[in-house]
C-alpha cells in the first residue's frame, strides 16, 4: 500500500497565480515528508484548463505524482455529469488513475436525514453514467460516503452500492466519515471489499465527536493517531480483501497547520502501520 496525503487545504486563493504558488508548495510540503503520491480538489482544472501539461511539470519538477482528482455533484444530474466529464477529461490529460466523488451536500439543517430514495437515484445515475464514460479514459470513478450528503449511513451505503455498477463504480470509503456514521471502518471494508479502489484516512476523537452537533461534527476529525480510530484493524481488512493501493490521508481542519498534520500522520503511518 502507498501513503499519499489531499492537498486542497493548503489552497486559500482561488486567483489562478496565487492558487498555483499554493498548490505547488503543497507539493513541496508532502514530498519532503516522504508522501510521493497526492489528491486535490478537482476545481484546480480550472486553473490549468488551457494548459494542463504545466501542472504536469509541476508536479514532476516536486517529485510527486498527482493520481486523484475530488469532484462534487448536485442533483442536477445532466449539469453534475457536464461538470464532472470535463474534470474526468482534464484527469485522464494528466495521467490521473482515480476520481473521487460525492453528493455535494444539502447546505442546511439537518445534515444527517433519513435515506432520500429520489435523491439517491439521481446520485446512482450520475455515478453509472460518469463511470462508464470514466472507464473509456482510463479512469476509475470512486465514490466517497460523506456526512451531511444523503449518501452516509449504512442504509444509504447499501442501496447505493446496489444501485451502481461494479464495473463502472467503486467505492474511496473514509475512515472517519465512516466512525461519524456509526459504522466500523474495518467491517465496512470486509463488506465492500472488492468494490475499493482508494481510501481515505483521518483520525476521529470520538470524545469531542460525543459533544458536537451537526456540521461541528466534523472538527473532531483529528490527524492519524490523534483520535481512536484502529488503523491497524483497517489495514488488516484491507489487506484481507487484497487492497495494495492508495491510502490518502486528509484533514478538513488541520490542528495546527497542513505541514504539522500531514507530518503527524506520516509519523504515524510509518512508526505504526509500517507504511
Amino acid at each position: 500500500m502507498k501513503a499519499a496525503y489531499t492537498g486542497w487545504t493548503w489552497i486559500a486563493s482561488r486567483e489562478p497565480e496565487e492558487a498555483k504558488k499554493q498548490l505547488e508548495q503543497s507539493f513541496k510540503e508532502c514530498k519532503f515528508l516522504g508522501y510521493d503520491t497526492v489528491e486535490n480538489f478537482a476545481f484546480i482544472r480550472d486553473f490549468f484548463a488551457e494548459n494542463p501539461q504545466e501542472l504536469v511539470d509541476m508536479a514532476k519538477r516536486c517529485g510527486v505524482e498527482l493520481v486523484n482528482l475530488y469532484g462534487h455533484f448536485t442533483l442536477d444530474v445532466e449539469e453534475s455529469l457536464r461538470i464532472a466529464m470535463e474534470q474526468v477529461d482534464f484527469l485522464s490529460a494528466i495521467g490521473g488513475k482515480w476520481y473521487n466523488c460525492q453528493h455535494g451536500g444539502f447546505g442546511e439543517e439537518p445534515y444527517e436525514r433519513p435515506t432520500n430514495p429520489e435523491m439517491l437515484d439521481k446520485i446512482c445515475e450520475i455515478s453509472n453514467r460518469l463511470g462508464e464514460y470514466a472507464k473509456g479514459k482510463g479512469v476509475t470513478v470512486c465514490f466517497h460516503p460523506h456526512f451531511g450528503t444523503c449518501v452516509f449511513s449504512q442504509r444509504d451505503i447499501d442501496y447505493f452500492a446496489a444501485h451502481t455498477k461494479p464495473e463502472y463504480v467503486s467505492f474511496c470509503l473514509d475512515t472517519a466519515h465512516t466512525t461519524l456514521a456509526g459504522i466500523n471502518p474495518a467491517a465496512l471494508i470486509r463488506q465492500y471489499g472488492d468494490r475499493i479502489a482508494f481510501m481515505h484516512l483521518k483520525d476521529v476523537d470520538t470524545y469531542a465527536l460525543s459533544k458536537a452537533e451537526g456540521r461541528d461534527k466534523m472538527a473532531s476529525f483529528r490527524a492519524l493517531g490523534h483520535g481512536t480510530v484502529d488503523f491497524p484493524a483497517v489495514k488488516a481488512a484491507l489487506e484481507e480483501a487484497g487492497f495494495d493501493g492508495v491510502l490518502c490521508v486528509e484533514l478538513d481542519r488541520p490542528e495546527v497547520c497542513n505541514f504539522h498534520s500531514a507530518e503527524v500522520s506520516r509519523i504515524y503511518l510509518r512508526d505504526v502501520l509500517g507504511i
